[in-house]
């Protein structure tokens, strides 16, 4: 086990957005992770199981997983697969005008895994997304901006029927954890810093977090941390203190109690399960 988690790169430095068959010889990979990008998985064929932050998901097509930037996956496929991978840079995000487009991708935030079901228009979406991403001409980003928004909106329209979806978020909300995964560990820092720098107050922070996923400011930034922390135990072999500090707590025993609090499991006693 490596002292840091793995970070993988399957996007050139100078594009914004990659949409590619998914590569049929891939069958088993280490757990790691994908800086500054978002990662959607859409496979229409191949079987076995795919790991997100240490949960287990099985593949039985058609089936989509999204990937976000922090969190960590490998795959363990037992058949070939088929299917597509669909690559968003964070600044492909931010250099798009598009509103609407940008809150169909905040929508999937929190959703690992759908199985969706009488979506004929999925497929066919991502053959032309790949299509036109290998045509490139300068008209490419605009279609792209349109093909993208037509898939989201298809799969948000499965995604209702999820038991577990994510529930609707606000402008706020996103900007705030937009804040956390790109700052540094935020344990020093406590609600009311983070609402200085998004230009607001804790209350309306709170409210903002309140209605995306009935959760306050803090909770959202414990639940932060804790993941962080988790990550950090399955998936390196830092030791308790290394990993505290790293979090930026102050000793090692305000992120033992910490931590013990949440999950009901000291970190060690977590990294033996």
């Amino acid at each position: 086990m490596n002292n840091n988690i793995p970070v993988k790169n399957k996007i050139n430095t100078d594009d914004l957005i990659k949409v590619e068959r998914f590569r049929k010889n891939i069958r088993n990979t280490a757990p790691h992770k994908h800086n500054h990008y978002f990662e959607i998985v859409f496979l229409t064929a191949g079987t076995g199981d795919h790991w997100i932050d240490g949960v287990q998901y099985s593949i039985k097509p058609d089936v989509l997983f999204f990937i976000t930037q922090d969190q960590v996956h490998n795959w363990a496929l037992q058949t070939e697969p088929e299917g597509f991978v669909l690559i968003l840079k964070n600044a492909f995000i931010e250099k798009s005008l598009d509103r609407e487009l940008k809150m169909l991708l905040y929508r999937l935030n929190g959703i690992p895994c759908i199985y969706p079901e009488h979506e004929p228009g999925i497929l066919p979406l991502f053959e032309l997304l790949a299509e036109e991403h290998r045509a490139s001409t300068e008209m490419t980003l605009y279609i792209i901006e349109g093909l993208l928004k037509a898939l989201l909106a298809r799969i948000l329209n499965n995604a209702r029927q999820e038991p577990n979806r994510a529930a609707a978020r606000t402008d706020l909300y996103h900007t705030f954890m937009g804040l956390l995964h790109t700052g540094a560990p935020p344990v020093k820092m406590k609600v009311a810093d983070f609402a200085a720098r998004l230009n607001t107050t804790p209350q309306n922070l709170n409210a903002a977090c309140r209605k995306a996923v009935n959760k306050s400011a803090a909770e959202v930034l414990a639940d932060h941390i804790m993941n962080e922390a988790k990550r950090l135990l399955r998936y390196t072999n830092k030791t308790v203190s290394q990993i505290s500090l790293s979090l930026n707590f102050s000793d090692p025993s305000h992120f033992v109690k910490f931590f013990k609090r949440i999950t009901g499991h000291t970190p060690q006693s977590f990294r033996s399960l």
